[in-house]
């Protein structure tokens, strides 16, 4: 998790712009709206302009005689001579028709903005998830699950904030500025440059706010990070918080973590608290000079009283684009550093790919071959070398060997999960490579020691989106599994609801609906992975009859701790240290007297041969019950 907590310290520049560039190919398929966005922020800003010039003209026009004289001709003539209303006219006329059509832009813009962000989100984690599904397995090796959905979550509303409030207001801001100060300056410049005399020191503020809150900002990221990952791992392995009474230490380590999430965002509270007041005391600064200097120029002719209120008014109009610009540096540069990982986690290569020309597996029969492979998981750490071996049609063979012999590994460079370094791995005699991924897979059912299931249905757990299974086929799936009593006696039988990794199941249960499953796909190559040992023997007779329909004329690989659920397996394929060492039935390879022998020594040394048959020797007990004594055709359940 170091790795992870590295990367969330990385912020980034405030701005990047091959970052940004990459940022707004999203906004391409919106780009009429946001350009309507773009030009209600405009108007807006230049809009923000004229209010304090309408108080300006009432005022001048009725209270002040010299200030008549800046009034433009076509208004004077259209005021009444009557200041009460004269100044409902503009009120009406001009005032009203002002603030209605700004509050119309800025509505137009901040909920176009919205929707722009809302579907730019829906775009990139689409993206992000369908990049992760065709990633290959190694990448999940090296990748905590809680920071890829950190990346999913977190840093693509992080960039919502960008596109929604962050980008296209900095826009606004920025025109609001430029209008204020081209109509101030445009007034009277020697007013106007006495109350910029306060924008040094802003600056100095804002600098002085930037980095406190780009030093908090990173903290915050840090601790967030610790607490997902304390929270992860402690809510999953909560069975063993509670076995070994570590409750307490436990909490002790989330207050700590806690903690300094708190500590970090109440520097982030003091930094917040300290700028925006000192940003309005130099305001009312501002708004001091000009009364000071406007009012003396007022006595001297020199300046209209219009002038010294529209003034006051600029003056506060001009330092909330100030503070508000502040603000979205923060959500720039928070943009920048999010962009920078979910454009990592986009530009990781997917190297388990489809062939550039495909070969076709038509009707395979399902002959499976090991030829000369060799795989390392890491550089120079080879896990599997040299193994080479070959699985007939219809043949189980049984695969053993000591904890990290490759086992395991053999079964998913099968399933093409990982590539091998060296060597061939074949189906019907085609390189594995030359497939597609689905045509490769879709021959195969994986029956593994510990079954995944997915929040929904048994129905939809059984059939996993495949269209072609019928409800029928559902059924007579969980019927040849011996599991249908136990499905119908729930409340919503095929639709009884499964919580997250089936919760209110039993192991036993969940392993059962794994076996209907594959039944369910009728695959041509079956592995089972350990698939009976969480099991208890009343649950393992139950299977036993499905497991030899889910056996019979189907080419199988057993992965197998357990010698006693492999007897009377075709063959056996012992493995060692990454090597095959010795090939043959159980018969055979106790006879020999070599690693297989020396693995049931360590298993039976203190115990008899359990009395209870295991699955495989079901099915062929099965299998030459179904042969005819002259050896003729065998019959079939499929």
């Amino acid at each position: 998790m170091a790795d992870g907590l590295h990367e969330e310290e990385v912020l980034g520049k405030a701005y990047d712009g091959r970052l940004m560039r990459r940022l707004l190919r999203y906004l391409r398929p919106y780009t009429g709206i946001v350009f309507l966005a773009l030009v209600a922020i405009v108007l807006y800003g230049i809009i923000q302009a004229v209010p304090p010039y309408l108080i300006k003209l009432a005022v001048d026009h009725y209270l002040d005689p010299a200030g008549r004289r800046e009034i433009p001709d076509f208004l004077a003539r259209l005021l009444s001579p009557q200041p009460l209303v004269g100044i409902v006219q503009i009120a009406v006329l001009l005032y009203l028709p002002t603030a209605l059509l700004s509050f119309l832009l800025e509505f137009g813009q901040d909920f176009t903005m919205q929707v722009v962000g809302q579907r730019v989100m829906y775009d990139l984690r689409k993206e992000i998830f369908g990049h992760l599904q065709r990633l290959q397995l190694s990448f999940f090796d090296r990748n905590p699950v809680g920071r890829l959905v950190t990346r999913v979550t977190s840093d693509v509303d992080v960039l919502n904030d960008l596109f929604a409030s962050g980008m296209v207001a900095i826009f606004g801001d920025f025109f609001t500025l430029v209008s204020i100060m081209v109509v101030m300056l445009r007034i009277n410049a020697k007013l106007a440059l006495l109350t910029f005399a306060v924008l040094p020191f802003i600056a100095l503020t804002t600098m002085w706010f930037r980095k406190a809150v780009r030093e908090c900002y990173r903290k915050i990221r840090i601790a967030i990070a610790r607490i997902n990952s304390h929270l992860q791992e402690h809510l999953t392995g909560m069975s063993v918080i509670q076995l070994f009474n570590h409750e307490d230490r436990s909490r002790e380590a989330f207050e700590r973590i806690n903690a300094a999430h708190r500590d970090a965002y109440k520097d982030s509270i003091l930094a917040y608290g300290l700028f925006y007041p000192t940003v309005e005391l130099l305001s009312m600064v501002a708004i001091a000079i000009i009364l000071y200097a406007g009012g003396g120029m007022t006595l001297k002719g020199t300046v209209t009283v219009g002038t010294a209120i529209a003034f006051i008014q600029y003056a506060q109009r001009f330092f909330r684009p100030i503070q508000d610009l502040s603000d979205k540096y923060n959500i720039l540069q928070a943009a920048m550093a999010s962009a920078e990982r979910i454009f990592k986690l986009l530009d990781t290569p997917v190297t388990i790919t489809d062939p550039a020309q495909p070969e076709a597996l038509e009707n395979p029969r399902g002959r499976v071959e090991f030829r000369g492979v060799h795989f390392a998981y890491e550089d120079n750490h080879r896990v599997v070398e040299k193994v080479s071996f070959t699985v007939e049609p219809g043949e189980t063979i049984a695969i053993v060997g000591h904890t990290g012999a490759g086992k395991t590994t053999l079964t998913s460079l099968l399933l093409r999960f990982y590539d091998v370094q060296e060597g061939q791995v074949l189906i019907d005699g085609v390189d594995i490579r030359n497939l597609r991924l689905d045509d490769l897979r879709r021959n195969f059912a994986v029956v593994l020691q510990d079954p995944f299931l997915f929040s929904g249905t048994i129905e939809s757990n059984i059939r996993l989106g495949t269209d072609w299974i019928t409800d029928e086929q559902v059924r007579d799936a969980v019927r040849r599994v011996n599991i249908l009593d136990f499905v119908e006696s729930l409340p919503g039988g095929l639709q009884e609801p499964v919580k997250e990794r089936g919760a209110t199941l039993s192991v036993g249960q969940k392993q059962l609906l794994s076996f209907a499953r594959a039944l369910a796909h009728r695959p041509r190559i079956l592995i089972l992975d350990e698939a009976t040992s969480s099991v208890d023997p009343e649950t393992e007779a139950l299977i036993r009859e499905g497991l030899y329909r889910l056996l019979e004329n189907r080419t199988s690989l057993v992965v197998a701790h357990r010698l006693s659920t492999i007897q009377n397996a075709s063959r056996i394929v012992v493995l060692h240290k990454g090597r095959v060492r010795e090939i043959g039935t159980h018969q055979e390879l106790l006879q020999q007297r070599g690693i297989y022998y020396k693995l049931y020594q360590l298993q039976y040394k203190d115990q008899e041969l359990p009395a209870v048959r295991s699955p495989l020797s079901v099915v062929e007990s099965a299998r030459a019950s179904s042969v005819t004594t002259d050896h003729g055709p065998r019959t079939t359940d499929d």
